[in-house]
């Protein structure tokens, strides 16, 4: 496994500094990582970036690919409504390419409330402290990139689909491939659902009911499973690519505003007027972008012109549901960037915390931001 080399401890010390201001909690979390719920999160098109172990006969785990999931059952287990908390640590992710470092250190901050009253403030805060922290490493090549995945859920609502496919198309936003799938779907008529009757008999079920039925359908067949995944997971997988196939199609005006939306990339006032024009109006999209100009003007301290906007921005974990940002060197490119983070309300949600609850982060690469690190 490939690691990266130690970042200078005054170094690190000047990139750490911004995010332990305060009242933060420093935390840990443990290196092996359940697989299954990370998966369902983010993919399963993940599992080659990730380390995967499994003792005889046990749950497939994996070494920790990030602390945020990690960190945000500790908070829902602790039972506090709010909570802000710092971590420092090695992350473990399969590299693309042989000279990228496996091993790496992350540094982070995760900010928890229990209502939305703060959630502008707090995104905004979020990505200042990722933008401090980059910047304290040195790199005179740095953008601040920005992104919401709420956006593309209100221009979803805007253009008034039919609900099973509004449902996929907010599902998919944050992975490219799957939402080009439906994008080329123009005008198609539904297809026939991959699992023929069994998909169709999953559908109409509980979670709970799909997976005991396909436990016995495997039981009747004489079939064990493989790979780690289990009945309900399986059954679901199955029922959203059934769905898939038979909901309604894009027709062709939809698909080039949703096309456009993807496409903008550019400095924020510019993008947000473009977000503008293509829902003419839309309430529910004003709204949204009323906080954006919240936002950037809480953004102040980062110049003009280290500023992008593409709505579409997205990380390797889809649980982001809100705003989402990056922090790139222009020398490093897209494909590895010196800091991110975002909203991810949802994700406490799906993890079994309250409902209403909130929450925004942000990690940094050290190495990377270090002006004499990666290259």
């Amino acid at each position: 496994m490939r690691s990266e080399p130690p970042v200078p401890a005054d170094v690190l010390a000047k990139i750490r500094e911004p995010l332990v201001l305060g009242d933060a909690v420093c935390v840990d979390a443990p290196l092996l990582q359940p697989l299954n719920l990370l998966l369902d999160l983010a993919g399963e098109a993940m599992r080659a970036r990730l380390f995967v172990v499994q003792a005889e006969g046990g749950a497939e785990a994996c070494l920790r690919p990030d602390f945020t999931v990690a960190v945000a059952r500790q908070h829902i287990e602790s039972g506090a409504s709010s909570g802000r908390y710092f971590y420092e640590g090695p992350a473990f992710r399969s590299a693309p390419q042989d000279d990228w470092a496996e091993e790496f250190i992350q540094l982070g901050v995760e900010l928890f409330s229990s209502t939305g009253r703060a959630k502008v403030e707090n995104d905004v805060e979020a990505a200042k402290l990722a933008w401090r922290a980059a910047v304290a490493g040195g790199r005179d090549d740095l953008i601040l990139w920005l992104g919401d995945v709420g956006l593309f859920s209100a221009l979803i609502e805007a253009l008034e689909l039919p609900t099973a496919l509004a449902a996929r198309l907010k599902r998919v936003a944050g992975r490219p491939r799957m939402l080009n799938a439906e994008l080329a779907r123009v005008g198609a008529a539904p297809g026939v659902a991959p699992g023929g009757q069994l998909a169709a008999m999953l559908s109409g079920l509980t979670q709970a009911d799909a997976a005991a039925m396909l436990e016995e359908v495997w039981a009747l067949a004489g079939v064990e499973p493989v790979g780690g995944r289990g009945a309900a997971e399986i059954a679901a997988r199955l029922v959203r690519r059934a769905a898939a196939v038979t909901a309604p199609a894009l027709n062709a005006a939809q698909a080039e505003a949703i096309q456009a939306f993807m496409d903008i990339s550019e400095d924020p006032s510019s993008g947000l007027q473009k977000i503008r024009t293509l829902t003419k109006g839309s309430p529910g999209l004003n709204a949204a972008l009323a906080d954006w100009e919240t936002r950037l003007a809480g953004l102040a301290e980062v110049p003009a012109d280290r500023l992008r906007f593409a709505p579409a921005l997205g990380h390797a974990f889809d649980y982001y549901d809100g705003l989402t940002f990056e922090v790139r060197s222009r020398s490093l490119g897209a494909e590895r960037p010196v800091a991110s983070g975002g909203r991810f309300d949802g994700l406490l949600a799906r993890l079994g915390g309250p409902q209403g609850a909130c929450a925004v982060g942000c990690v940094v690469r050290p190495w990377r931001a270090f002006a004499g690190g990666e290259r």
